[in-house]
């Protein structure tokens, strides 16, 4: 009986740990704490990757804006429909995401990215060499 109950506790545990990324998640921004958008994350080929399927925007804002700051391919494209992250790699052992890159379509600035769910939240990490920044994207329940 004892070993059961450990089978199951351990079962419970994997599977609470091993949260997928795979969603809706509402981005916030870090100054106005006013959600920005909602990022999509979808897996392709083994690899994740995000779009930015709806925006939040204030009065006075362009509704369906086009990313004049890109740098890349993405120059010129709308910001609804982008792809701004790309080819994320799940490592087991840490039960994150990363080797991968995102990108910010307000100043067009790429970042590597790492990736994991903690609390239920999903926590979006950019670098830039010894520098970072962490969100936290919350689970978009279509309000």
């Amino acid at each position: 009986m004892k070993q059961v109950l450990l089978i199951i506790a351990i079962c419970i545990a994997s599977s609470i740990s091993a949260q997928s990324i795979v969603g809706k998640w509402k981005t916030i921004d870090d100054e106005s704490g006013k959600p920005r958008s909602v990022v999509e994350i979808f897996e392709k080929d083994g690899k994740y990757f995000g779009k930015i399927i709806q925006l939040f925007r204030e009065p006075g804002e362009d509704p369906d804006p086009i990313c004049e700051e890109c740098e890349d391919h993405r120059k010129g494209q709308k910001v609804i429909g982008m792809e701004i992250i790309t080819d994320m790699k799940y490592n087991k052992g840490d039960n994150v995401y990363h080797k991968g890159e995102i990108m910010d379509p307000e100043n067009g600035n790429i970042y590597d990215c790492k990736l994991w769910v903690e609390d239920g939240n999903l926590k979006v990490r950019g670098y830039l060499l010894f520098f970072y920044r962490t969100q936290t994207w919350l689970p978009f329940t279509g309000e």
